[in-house]
């Protein structure tokens, strides 16, 4: 693949702007010697203005999403893309959330521009864990556990019952919710289910990936480790292995 394609579909500009970064002198291999925008190279051996490339296609990016982002790429209001850099956003193809959280929940979100990944991590049928802290409006009862654990909780406008959910009690207003699935406003709908009311809510754990120290509105891109522990979990629910390409042109 010429560089000026390839330097395009990781959001560099658009053929013509990555011609014009090529004849300036700002496309160099790492050896030192210019690049034109007709070479070939392999992506680690590219630097744009002296830095080396983004992450090639097939990144996994985690990021910590703060309170107040949404994870559209469209919305007239404060969007996730806003935290990562806009080549990400121009990239093909995009760099794009895996699932949704909503604008008043924070956490762990996974972005990437693997199709295929993408759509294992949302798919129904992909029964990973979540966690979520939820902070609640009113005292815990005490039962909630157990109507959240049975696996017949419905949901109001749904037919189908809840997947069995585990609560872990954190204090009288404060919980730790584990779910094997992902319907619209989950954690909110089951404690409106039962008389109460979320007032923030996290999310700190999908599968094996955690936050751990990443602070909000940072990002980083995940490790081949983590990513061989995301295909473990998906071959210990059943699922089909995926694998992440490292293309170069």
């Amino acid at each position: 693949m010429k560089l000026s394609r390839y330097l395009a579909s990781l959001g560099y500009g658009n053929r013509r702007d990555v011609e014009r970064l090529c004849a300036e002198g700002r496309v160099t291999h790492r050896a030192g010697r210019r690049l034109a925008a007709a070479d070939q190279a392999t992506h680690d051996d590219i630097l744009v203005d002296g830095e080396p490339l983004d992450m090639p296609p097939g990144m996994v990016i985690m990021l910590h999403k703060p309170a107040g982002f949404v994870c559209s790429t469209s919305e007239a209001t404060r969007l996730v893309y806003e935290l990562l850099p806009a080549r990400f956003l121009r990239r093909t193809p995009v760099v794009a959330a895996a699932g949704r959280l909503d604008r008043d929940t924070s956490g762990l979100l996974l972005l990437t521009d693997d199709g295929p990944l993408n759509h294992r991590l949302t798919s129904p049928r992909t029964h990973l864990p979540k966690i979520y802290d939820a902070r609640l409006a009113a005292d815990l009862r005490g039962d909630e556990g157990a109507t959240f654990a049975s696996g017949t909780m419905r949901l109001e406008g749904e037919a189908g019952a809840l997947c069995p959910a585990t609560l872990d009690v954190l204090g009288p207003r404060h919980a730790r919710l584990t779910l094997t699935e992902g319907r619209y406003h989950q954690v909110r709908r089951m404690f409106a289910a039962v008389g109460n009311h979320v007032t923030a809510l996290h999310r700190s754990a999908l599968g094996p990936l955690s936050l751990g120290q990443l602070p909000s509105g940072e990002w980083r891109v995940l490790g081949d480790h983590e990513l061989q522990a995301l295909r473990d979990a998906f071959a210990s629910a059943g699922r089909p292995p995926f694998s992440v390409p490292r293309s170069a042109p």
